[in-house]
């Protein structure tokens, strides 16, 4: 059976320009790689069955993008071996559902400007980091987070804050994780956030080596 991922990009907050052309760099890597994808705004798609897909990806979600129902079967659907991908701005979501924060592993706090930056790869035996080199140099929004995530989530790059100007979380910034929400598979990376990384090679195999992780089961 043809494995399914269900890319969800509804905002009721700030909006990526970027969208349009991550949802296609998903459907791209998708074709490539023997997966369909699915890709909606609809609320109501969380409100029937989500058994269908091996993973759900938050695609620079943003604001409240769930109905009561639909959080119900999202939680259900993970906690029962259904895999969750967050990308950039799904950070951004579902502040009001303390759920949400737990899986995800931790909530946007600000970024400094869109600029040039490292990130420091601290564990290259998972799929979305094995072939990066231990310093990858991207240009993104660096994310600061609330809180720091790490003891709860396994983190796989970090930001390194003296790579870039306005950093907000000192020397220890996780940026990149997986972990696990019941039987289900969670994975985040904070970057994403312009449509010229869903071109580059190196996050393309990076969202890919995400998805991929989530969805096996």
């Amino acid at each position: 059976m043809t494995t399914r991922v269900l890319v969800y990009t509804r905002t009721t907050d700030y909006r990526h320009d970027s969208i349009p052309a991550a949802v296609a760099a998903v459907r791209s890597l998708g074709a490539t790689h023997g997966f369909d994808v699915d890709a909606t705004e609809d609320p109501a798609a969380f409100e029937t069955p989500l058994d269908p897909y091996a993973a759900v990806v938050f695609l620079s979600t943003s604001g409240d993008v769930l109905t009561a129902p639909g959080r119900t079967r999202l939680a259900a659907y993970v906690e029962g071996g259904g895999g969750f991908v967050g990308v950039h701005a799904a950070a951004c979501t579902e502040y009001d559902w303390p759920y949400y924060g737990e899986l995800l592993g931790a909530r946007f706090d600000r970024h400094p400007e869109y600029q040039p930056g490292k990130a420091v790869v601290e564990d290259r035996g998972h799929p979305a980091t094995e072939h990066l080199s231990t310093v990858w140099e991207f240009t993104d929004e660096w994310y600061d987070f609330r809180a720091n995530p790490r003891g709860a989530v396994r983190v796989l790059a970090s930001a390194d804050e003296s790579s870039y100007e306005g950093g907000g979380m000192g020397r220890d910034h996780p940026l990149v994780w997986c972990r696990q929400q019941g039987a289900g598979r969670v994975f985040y990376t904070a970057l994403g956030h312009a449509a010229e990384a869903y071109e580059d090679p190196d996050f393309r195999a990076h969202l890919l080596g995400g998805i991929t992780w989530a969805a096996a089961r």
